[in-house]
């Protein structure tokens, strides 16, 4: 097993664009998407000046987009989403930075508070292992709720924790460009923010 261990957020970081954003313009298209966003904007603006959290507003504008959704479309879209326009988005000094990971034989995992839907089949494309927000559907259907926590801030940790034991790793590198990483920079002793410009 590698005894280095690297760890990305990805909006922001390793990606130039938010990347729920651009998968809500992919599937639904760009005029639906505009009418989605304006119906929204007071949750978002609540959102903004820091009255309802991020996970709520995040949940709020997925129901509102993806409730009642085929499950088997939706991840099919995903699938193309995934291989087609992430890598569009990547920054490619944070792509040269993962690969040297990979090729240094580290560890290497992307823990997002995105989907984990719409980046898996890049992650895997990638040999990158992924721990992401993930969606509750019941019947074949997207129920529009979130499975469990966002993958957000402390949560990060949480789960991070939940999927291997971070005591094996004798050194661990992070990458991050917002507040909400700074739990998951604070466990690294090589931290890295709003490195990829």
């Amino acid at each position: 097993m590698p005894n280095i261990l690297a760890l990305f957020d990805f909006d922001g970081t390793i990606s130039k664009k938010d990347s729920f954003i651009e998968f809500i313009k992919y599937y639904k298209g760009f005029h639906s998407f505009c009418f989605g966003f304006i119906l929204l904007s007071p949750i978002l603006l609540l959102y903004k000046i820091r009255l309802i959290k991020n996970w709520r507003a995040k949940k709020i504008v997925f129901s509102w987009f993806f409730k009642n959704e085929s499950y088997k479309v939706f991840k099919s879209k995903c699938k193309c989403f995934s291989l087609t326009i992430i890598p569009q988005l990547i920054k490619p000094i944070a792509l040269e930075t993962i690969k040297k990971h990979i090729e240094n034989g580290d560890k290497v995992i992307i823990i997002s508070a995105s989907f984990e839907d719409y980046l898996a089949d890049w992650c895997k494309s990638m040999n990158l292992e992924l721990l992401g927000t993930k969606i509750d559907f019941n019947k074949g259907f997207i129920t529009g709720k979130i499975d469990g926590k966002n993958c957000y801030g402390d949560e990060k940790v949480i789960r991070l924790n939940q999927f291997l034991d971070l005591s094996l790793f004798n050194e661990i590198y992070a990458y991050g460009d917002s507040k909400s990483d700074l739990p998951l920079l604070e466990i690294a002793n090589h931290r890295f923010y709003k490195f990829f410009r």
